[in-house]
């Protein structure tokens, strides 16, 4: 019974604690970037003053699967949370795999692609395919790199995968996955969206594309996701290169360092063309996965 009690709070408590985070990165990011432009920037708090601003706004519908597809991207991107350990939580340790969260974080694109689809708005159209070849660009690389995690420690359950580091050493110091743990740093920003990679949304070119033409609660949710999405993508780097962690407040400062790397990698580059950005992503991260994945192979044989 306690059991059963202590599974259902983690089931509660993971997405709120991660909706928390991701939020918080969400402030962090505008306040961090204001600095490195030398201008003072908006609270922290400034994305929690816009949804409840949102929330209260009214929002024009398009179309039951502008509603819907928000919907499956949200239940899709807490499910992806309910899988990954955050400290010593992770309440669904025992029902899948790295292959699993792989699968079920596509839902995130595809709910955005149906739900702005409804919208037939030429921004969105074009802010969508731009997302979907992008999600086809760093999803070619981060198989390699999840193929290579799972052959290095012959399990595909990320609890054991971060157990091992813990009892050993993380994966990123360690020679058969340093070039893999590499090639996922490379293409975290194109995960989270941000510039280089912020190609989907561009806003002086498509007016945000896929949110173009969310308002209201819509875009309150849409912010929402965004924050689940920026959580799962570099709390899934620190549990399969950086050990995870034994306490939630560790794992946090490990995310903490992760996405301060990411924005100072933001700061500094223009944003890509479309073509520009699939060839990098297949290129560098790709070659480095791929020559990971064969190292691994080699000295598991």
């Amino acid at each position: 019974m306690e059991s059963m009690v202590a599974k259902i709070t983690q089931i509660i408590l993971s997405p709120i604690l991660a909706l928390i985070v991701g939020v918080f990165f969400l402030g962090l990011a505008r306040k961090i970037m204001a600095r490195i432009h030398w201008r003072y920037g908006p609270p922290l708090i400034q994305p929690v003053i816009d949804m409840i601003k949102l929330f209260y706004q009214k929002g024009v519908s398009h179309g039951r699967m502008f509603d819907l597809g928000i919907v499956l991207s949200l239940a899709g991107s807490v499910v992806v949370v309910l899988f990954l350990p955050f400290g010593q939580m992770c309440p669904l340790s025992s029902s899948g795999g790295l292959l699993v969260i792989l699968y079920i974080m596509l839902l995130a694109p595809l709910g955005m692609a149906l739900s702005g689809g409804q919208g037939a708005n030429p921004n969105i159209s074009i802010g969508i395919s731009r997302k979907l070849i992008l999600s086809l660009g760093y999803e070619v690389p981060l198989l390699l790199v999840l193929l290579a995690v799972m052959t290095r420690y012959k399990t595909i359950s990320i609890v054991e995968v971060v157990s091992a580091q813990q009892s050993t050493s993380w994966s990123i110091i360690s020679f058969p996955l340093f070039l893999s743990g590499l090639s996922y740093f490379l293409i975290l920003p194109a995960i989270l969206g941000i510039r280089p990679f912020d190609i989907a949304s561009a806003p002086q070119e498509i007016s945000s594309g896929p949110m173009a033409e969310y308002g209201g609660k819509y875009l309150a949710l849409a912010t929402i996701e965004h924050a689940f999405v920026l959580f799962i993508s570099i709390a899934l780097f620190v549990n399969l290169f950086l050990g995870g962690a034994t306490n939630p407040v560790t794992f946090f400062v490990k995310m903490l360092v992760v996405f301060v790397l990411g924005l100072c990698v933001s700061a500094v580059f223009p944003r890509f063309r479309i073509e520009q950005a699939i060839k990098y992503l297949w290129k560098w991260p790709t070659l480095l996965a791929f020559v990971g994945l064969i190292i691994t192979s080699g000295i598991r044989s």
